[in-house]
């Protein structure tokens, strides 16, 4: 098979391998596509420390079951899945209760180097970890539940409703996601902050009204109809979560799902005064990411407008320079290995 493998900080490129042979309980898959997620460009720069050389990187994507022990998994050669890349102990009280992402043993596929993931012809999957998806659906959606049930999770934690005047702090993925799991938890009054015009443009055509960062702490209240009392923190820095504090309502919640800092300066008056929460999120539960999956296939034609890219294998390695020297603006770019 082929794989794009990772050589160290911006080399990366498309090699032959073995193909993977799969065990007992386990399943082969094909991949249709993949997206490359902002850790993974982060990974390939060597800011995060967290993608090791001659590991093939990819969790948020789409394949078709191509053999392995299907027996007992209701599997079948030929079904569109997905693939939930936390890998639980399966022996823990987070793991029982369904929060592998609070596992302490977790691993997770692309990002674990000892995995061979999804950036590949063809990819090894625990058979419990291989989601279904609805039969007919728009292939490539499928490579957008994992972005998406990241967003879905951070909405939850916020306990996102209908009464909730939301403000999402970053408008590429994370946050588009965001978007769209505040309204389909039911929220109307969505704003977010993002710079960037090509982003915002998308945020916008997703039914949120857009501001720029430097106006979202005066401007958000009156975009709202009223302080924020939800603030979903897509970026994660100390900057973004003094606006947090700065423009949201009294008893607020701040969602903490970006990482662009490892650790932040934090206003703790701003947050103990006004007895704001300040709340971390991180992946989905198992349950979180199936209903994803699920909802993804009914969603309207909103979601289709995050993909904005698509590349073969031999344009693999250049999407990747390109997404990491800011060359490129795309939000989300597909890998799509040749069939």
């Amino acid at each position: 098979m082929r794989a794009l493998v990772f050589h160290g900080p911006g080399s990366i490129a498309v090699h032959d391998r073995p193909d993977p042979e799969p065990g007992p309980g386990e399943v082969l898959l094909r991949i249709t596509a993949t997206g490359i997620c902002g850790s993974d460009v982060h990974g390939y720069t060597g800011e995060n420390g967290r993608r090791h050389p001659d590991q093939v990187m990819g969790h948020e994507t789409v394949a078709v079951v191509a053999g392995g022990d299907l027996a007992g998994t209701g599997l079948a050669v030929g079904d569109v899945v997905t693939v939930n890349p936390v890998l639980g102990c399966l022996a823990c009280p987070a793991c029982d209760a369904g929060e592998e992402q609070t596992c302490p043993d977790r691993r997770v596929i692309g990002v674990d180097p000892a995995i061979s993931s999804a950036f590949a012809d063809l990819m090894v999957v625990r058979a419990r970890n291989v989601v279904p998806l609805a039969a007919g659906i728009a292939e490539e959606r499928g490579a957008l539940v994992e972005p998406l049930a990241v967003g879905y999770h951070a909405a939850r934690r916020g306990g996102c409703g209908p009464r909730d005047a939301v403000l999402v702090l970053g408008g590429g993925p994370i946050g588009q996601a965001c978007v769209l799991a505040a309204h389909r938890l039911g929220a109307e009054r969505v704003v977010v902050s993002e710079p960037h015009p090509k982003r915002a443009a998308l945020v916008a055509s997703l039914g949120a009204e857009v501001l720029d960062p430097a106006e979202v702490v005066a401007g958000s209240a009156a975009a709202l109809g009223a302080a924020p009392t939800l603030v979903l923190d897509a970026v994660g820095s100390s900057a973004t979560v003094r606006d947090a504090c700065a423009a949201s309502a009294r008893g607020a919640r701040i969602v903490l799902v970006g990482m662009n800092e490892q650790e932040l300066t934090v206003p703790a008056y701003a947050i103990s005064t006004a007895e704001r929460q300040l709340i971390g999120a991180f992946c989905y539960s198992r349950e979180e990411f199936a209903s994803t999956a699920r909802w993804v296939a009914e969603a309207d034609d909103r979601v289709d407008r995050l993909i904005d890219g698509r590349v073969p294998w031999d344009g693999a390695a250049a999407a990747f320079a390109d997404l990491a020297s800011g060359a490129s603006d795309a939000s989300k770019i597909l890998i799509r290995p040749a069939r």
